[in-house]
């Protein structure tokens, strides 16, 4: 059986950033605190914080963090709960979604105390941070549930290959020589992003020999333009670069389609509820 006493200090030091303050947010000594977060480490046999300056969770700290808001989610459903302030809702979205129609979504009229925590992970891979319980939902690219949780499909997100029309003069692109393709320089969001290794594959079945990592999606775009590379960007996030000629398709007519869906878990409080219904919507506005 949880002590949620012992919870809710540990959540206080990663919340807060500290044990002081985490003291002070729950009216208690710092000691105090600190005793309450050894027992709940007693009790589970493995510590649940790595005492770091800010303090962070361990991968079990994770879990019972997660599980904690979960708690208070069902206890502000439930009105058995007077401070919706601190609800903290953890999800991991892909970079592009929160870069264009995601975060209109994040808006809930119905709780507007309501806090975010987001992760960013490629859509390919974003499922792995919800099996590990580390958050209370997901939007990535597989339909496959995890197990205890759910899922709806959002629609589609349209990528395609661009460049800069400088770039394709100096790459000899307007050939559609393979050669010429496979050398050069790629645009690569992360190590997981795959979309340009699909795209080479669909046109020339080729492997991109020389890469860029560009962890940032508006940086991704601003690097193309500037003729630093050719990549796979949504559709919905360049159209004023498409409309200005800012970049162009390296094949025209090649798109790649990538499918979104929404995890959530079965037993789902009403603020979750609320947030799936307003993801949906918003998706079905801005997706195909």
């Amino acid at each position: 059986m949880i002590d949620y006493r012992l919870l809710q200090a540990m959540a206080a030091v990663l919340e807060q950033g500290g044990f002081e303050k985490a003291a002070q947010a729950l009216n208690l000594t710092q000691s105090a605190v600190s005793q309450r977060i050894k027992q709940l480490e007693q009790q589970l046999g493995q510590p649940v914080l790595i005492r770091s300056l800010p303090p962070r969770a361990t991968a079990l700290g994770q879990r019972l963090h997660n599980h904690l808001q979960q708690v208070r989610q069902l206890e502000a459903g439930l009105e058995l709960s007077a401070n919706p302030d601190d609800l903290i809702i953890r999800i991991t979205v892909n970079a592009d979604s929160l870069d264009t129609w995601l975060p209109a979504a994040l808006v809930l009229d119905t709780y507007p105390l309501l806090r975010f925590e987001v992760s960013v992970e490629d859509q390919a891979v974003g499922l792995r941070r919800m099996k590990q319980g580390e958050v209370m939902a997901c939007l990535c690219a597989s339909a496959d549930p995890v197990n205890g949780g759910a899922v709806i499909p959002l629609g589609i997100m349209r990528y395609r290959a661009l460049a800069s029309p400088a770039f394709i003069q100096r790459y000899q692109l307007a050939s559609g020589d393979p050669a010429y393709l496979q050398q050069a320089p790629c645009l690569v969001y992360s190590r997981d992003d795959r979309l340009q290794h699909q795209f080479l594959a669909d046109v020339a079945n080729i492997e991109p020999l020389y890469t860029h990592h560009l962890p940032s999606s508006e940086g991704f775009i601003r690097a193309a333009c500037a003729g630093l590379g050719y990549g796979m960007m949504p559709e919905l996030q360049v159209r004023p670069e498409l409309e200005q000629g800012l970049l162009v398709d390296l094949v025209p007519g090649y798109s790649l389609d990538v499918p979104l869906y929404w995890h959530y878990w079965q037993m789902e409080s009403p603020v979750m509820e609320s947030l799936r219904h307003a993801v949906a919507a918003a998706a079905r506005q801005a997706l195909y």
